[in-house]
């Protein structure tokens, strides 16, 4: 098979294509069967908080960030897909303030099934992601496997007093999301050849947008919290800095950037797997206004692959924060605001 032939590379996916997580109550439950590991002073995060990346301290001036993450094929062009992965496992770097500085990939493909052009093009998307980034690719794994999968093992530097994390919102701040939000639905539709080829194209560019812009722009602001939105979708990322801050959080349903057609492919049953399992875990933790129904509910779960980075920020710095990223051309809305009330949990309004 050549790259000519227009191969359907999602095809080979068995999960429907979305990327989506293991589920944060099963990881939850299983971590916890696992013996605790030993304290060490430097490690500044770990596993105990659920955030992007773990922080380890070097010296009084300098941590390292580390992360891993791949997924099956959610994009049928094997070079667009290298992207993708490439952008979202990067991104984690973003989200804890760090730079990205090098890179080990991460194959398993079906080498008897699919031509190494194809193989070679993901790769070649994925060094281009790298070099955007200004990371440097060292190496990787590679495993013979009939369901093709790719991701990136990234480690990246941040000063051990600038690391971002998901546990540091205050009240009053307000919340900024940096690209919208659909891609798991879209996504599940490329699967399901109902996407046109610009449509294809508009959700591919919003994934392989990498979160290095919005990360500089938001770099000298008094920023309290961060995380990037990924698998556990919206409302799971949002409840994750909600209990790890121990804040309330608000958000706005007309507020956040939803895809064009987001909510016609929903109604059109393009809702993956991962989305409804993002919903039923978060049952007690997310409250919505009667007004908002089970479609809009779904689509704030929605597992997103590469998304944007959700930012807690001081109320008084948020417009001039937002105005900056709009200058740097970043899609981004202030979308809630964090509460002392009901902290660790949600509240999902028609629009604040």
């Amino acid at each position: 098979m050549t790259m000519s032939e227009k191969i359907k590379l999602t095809s080979y996916s068995t999960k429907g294509g979305c990327g989506c997580k293991i589920g944060p109550a099963d990881l939850h439950q299983v971590i916890q069967t696992l013996p605790p590991a030993e304290p060490d002073p430097n490690l500044l995060v770990g596993l105990d908080t659920s955030d992007d990346a773990g922080v380890y301290k070097l010296t009084d001036e300098l941590a390292l960030v580390q992360t891993v993450d791949f997924f099956t094929p959610i994009v049928d062009d094997p070079y667009s897909f290298g992207q993708v992965a490439a952008a979202n496992a990067l991104s984690d770097i973003y989200a804890m303030g760090g730079k990205p500085l090098t890179v080990l990939n991460i194959v398993a493909f079906p080498i008897k099934k699919l031509d190494k052009s194809v193989l070679a093009d993901i790769l070649r998307g994925a060094g281009d992601k790298v070099k955007e980034a200004g990371a440097t690719l060292v190496g990787g794994h590679s495993i013979d496997d009939n369901e093709p999968k790719f991701g990136l093992a990234v480690t990246g530097l941040v000063h051990p007093a600038k690391a971002k994390t998901n546990t540091g919102a205050k009240p009053g701040d307000k919340l900024i999301l940096t690209k919208p939000i659909g891609v798991g639905i879209l996504t599940t539709s490329i699967k399901k050849d109902a996407l046109s080829e610009e449509e294809i194209a508009r959700v591919t560019k919003v994934m392989t947008t990498l979160n290095k812009t919005a990360a500089e722009v938001m770099e000298p602001y008094d920023v309290h919290g961060c995380t990037d939105v990924t698998g556990f979708g919206l409302l799971g990322h949002a409840a994750e800095l909600a209990k790890g801050s121990g804040v309330g959080v608000r958000i706005g349903q007309a507020q956040v950037p939803v895809l064009p057609r987001v909510r016609e492919l929903a109604e059109a049953g393009f809702v993956p797997g991962g989305t409804k399992n993002n919903y039923a875990h978060l049952e007690g933790t997310v409250t919505f206004a009667s007004s908002i129904d089970q479609i809009d509910q779904w689509i704030l779960c929605d597992a997103v692959t590469s998304g944007g980075l959700l930012i807690s920020v001081a109320a008084d710095r948020a417009e001039a924060l937002l105005a900056d990223m709009y200058g740097a051309g970043v899609e981004a809305a202030i979308i809630g605001e964090t509460v002392s009330d009901h902290p660790g949990e949600i509240r999902v309004e028609p629009s604040l």
